[in-house]
């Protein structure tokens, strides 16, 4: 009798054993995070494309859209390869159905984004039927931000009419020096002073934020003192470059509204003697995030300019990048040779990055969260 009740006294501690096991093992592959899938890798990469309508978007273009591997595009109205335009944008109807042929497909909610700063830089242009706007030299010298706004109101609406939600503006970067060829001597700053760039900024911003359009920052640290073009080559601001340049970023993160901010390929050797601000962590992570508290979404600026193309090989970028804190990698793929499956290339270095250790799944990860974060904000 003593044998036979010390049996089921041990079988069932046996079963209660074996089911504390089953569930310490399901806890655990709870607490596990899923592996890194190409969907994943491609929330962090924007693509430029070309094609008018839906039919005349590449095959592979529209394979990577609708696998994932393209989380983010952007449209241009210009293409620099063909040197003719016709290459995204001919007129509202147009752009509104090719942005919603491509949201239909993807798997998720796609970033679709546009440089309409206003002025010089504008790819949805009066010729093609939309609302002309001034340019961030013109909106900042008027004595209040009532023009700003009334140019941002205006601007925020056709956006979001035609199926945007990021727009790469306002430009933050003071006007230091106004030959700059990329920023003052072409009018896309708002002033010289810090007050003025924050006061328009913000105008600038919040009515996009109510229109649910991101604004993004750009071009951090500061691309205004310079003395050349990084879309054409190196861009050292070291004997040019002050910390005043970082002040409309500090006050305006600060402030409320859907704001990210897009990094310029600007080299200053007195804070990194090695990589510009987009592939340098003493930037992104040092300034940006740890002594801003900035946690939100960086892009980095077109990684096909000059300024680090011809400089590095292109997994020394992708490395660089990502490891420096950039979350969204963006390839007008309208600089160079145009390449239809650039984000597939770009998920075989990171997949190669990760494998060798070069870059972990913890930042990779990092980023995803931030980019689905907000795809899930703008989506609201």
């Amino acid at each position: 009798m003593r044998n036979k009740f010390s049996y089921l006294l041990w079988a069932f501690l046996l079963i209660l054993l074996g089911c504390s096991g089953t569930e310490n093992t399901d806890q655990q592959t709870t607490d596990t995070p899923p592996p890194i899938s190409d969907q994943m890798l491609g929330e962090l990469i924007m693509q430029g494309f070309r094609g008018m309508e839906i039919d005349s978007v590449s095959p592979l273009v529209k394979e990577q859209i609708a696998n994932g591997e393209i989380g983010s595009i952007i449209l241009f109205d210009y293409d620099v390869g063909y040197k003719s335009y016709g290459r995204n944008i001919e007129s509202p109807a147009q752009v509104k159905q090719l942005l919603t042929d491509l949201q239909s497909i993807a798997p998720g909610y796609l970033l679709t984004a546009i440089d309409q700063e206003g002025g010089r830089v504008t790819r949805l242009r009066p010729t093609y039927g939309f609302p002309a706007l001034a340019s961030a030299q013109d909106m900042g010298a008027q004595p209040t931000t009532d023009s700003t706004t009334y140019y941002a109101s205006l601007n925020a609406q056709t956006l979001r009419h035609l199926g945007f939600n990021v727009n790469f503006a306002p430009v933050v970067d003071l006007n230091v020096n106004p030959e700059n060829p990329v920023i003052g001597g072409i009018k896309r700053s708002f002033g010289a002073e810090t007050e003025t760039v924050v006061e328009h900024a913000q105008a600038w911003i919040v009515p996009h934020s109510k229109a649910g359009i991101l604004s993004v920052l750009k071009h951090f640290p500061g691309h205004g003192s310079s003395q050349t073009d990084s879309h054409k080559g190196f861009t050292d601001v070291t004997n040019t470059w002050t910390p005043e340049e970082l002040a409309p970023y500090r006050e305006i993160l600060a402030s409320e509204g859907a704001i990210a901010v897009m990094t310029a390929h600007v080299f200053n050797r007195a804070i990194d003697s090695y990589y510009p601000a987009t592939m340098s962590k003493h930037y992104i992570q040092g300034i940006l995030r740890d002594s801003f508290h900035y946690d939100g979404v960086v892009f980095s600026d077109d990684l096909q300019m000059k300024a680090v193309n011809t400089l590095y090989p292109f997994e020394t970028i992708i490395q660089q990048a990502i490891n420096a804190g950039v979350d969204v990698l963006v390839f007008g793929n309208n600089l160079v040779d145009y390449d239809e499956g650039l984000a597939r290339r770009t998920i075989q270095t990171i997949r190669k990055l990760l494998d060798e250790g070069k870059v972990s799944e913890e930042r990779i990860r990092e980023s995803y969260e931030r980019v689905t974060a907000l795809k899930a904000r703008l989506k609201e």
